[in-house]
């Protein structure tokens, strides 16, 4: 029974994890691509804290769900065969799973406040403090996730007798089980994006009545419908929920980078006359 569960699982990583893979990468290089092209986007706190969102994204595929892959398709696992893998893997995946969902609930607040009506909020929506607190919440994260770099080891198996990388320390895993899983990287982020989410929309509908200039108010809609939807998933539902950033993907794809592949170089013969 439990070799045709591990099949079963297998082969949902295979036929299910690959396609998720691709996508999202692909996503996530395209996310990052349009939110920096663009000279509307380059100064905004807002996309600054999406793109860095997408770029661990990328990260999180990378040593989540990419290592499951391989192990699925090929039976490789790096975590059974290098204690350094063992550590980095989950260290690194703590990294950008908390960071990714930092950026997100940043994101959000920040958008709640450029739509709300005092100044004060609004004063928070810069790009030098957006800059900052990354790093921060960076410098935190890699702090916070320094146990699993010291628990995390080699041990055999008591069920299939073989080589295995998991924590060593009860406390600690009752913590990442109970604390760290549904906490930090579930409810908490979920509640808090969600609820500053809404906030901002709210905002938005509300700009309407106010005098606000009719590009600022766009702008804010697109942003906020993009940060609603960070809760589900990143690129894919910006394609199908907001008309702009399609407009703005094929701009960017076709009209300035197209157009910079095909523009022919201009090579110059100088004579440098003799002196």
């Amino acid at each position: 029974m439990s070799t045709t569960f591990s099949f079963i699982g297998k082969q949902i990583i295979i036929y299910c994890g690959t396609p998720i893979f691709i996508s999202g990468i692909c996503g996530g290089l395209l996310n990052t691509l349009v939110l920096l092209s663009l000279r509307t986007f380059r100064k905004n706190s807002c996309v600054f804290y999406l793109t860095i969102m997408s770029i661990f994204n990328i990260g999180q595929l990378f040593t989540g769900l990419f290592s499951r892959i391989m192990n699925a398709l090929y039976d490789i696992d790096g975590t059974e065969t290098s204690l350094f893998y063992c550590k980095f893997r989950f260290y690194f995946f703590h990294i950008c799973t908390t960071t990714s969902l930092t950026c997100l609930c940043l994101a959000t607040f920040d958008q709640y406040c450029s739509t709300c009506s005092r100044p004060r909020w609004q004063q928070l929506c810069n790009i030098k403090l957006a800059h900052r607190l990354v790093i921060i919440s960076m410098i935190i994260w890699a702090l916070h996730g320094i146990p699993l770099l010291v628990y995390f080891n080699h041990i055999q198996s008591p069920i299939t007798k073989r080589i295995i990388c998991a924590s060593t320390n009860i406390i600690f895993t009752q913590y990442r089980a109970f604390f760290i899983i549904p906490g930090l990287i579930g409810y908490i982020p979920v509640t808090t994006a969600t609820l500053f989410g809404l906030m901002a929309y709210y905002n938005v509908q509300q700009a309407t009545y106010r005098e606000v200039p009719l590009i600022r108010r766009e702008l804010d809609k697109q942003l906020t419908i993009m940060v609603l939807v960070q809760v589900i998933s990143p690129f894919y539902i910006y394609i199908c929920a907001s008309e702009r950033f399609r407009r703005q993907l094929i701009y960017v794809l076709f009209t300035i980078h197209l157009n910079r592949c095909r523009r022919p170089r201009m090579i110059t013969n100088q004579v440098i006359p003799e002196t």
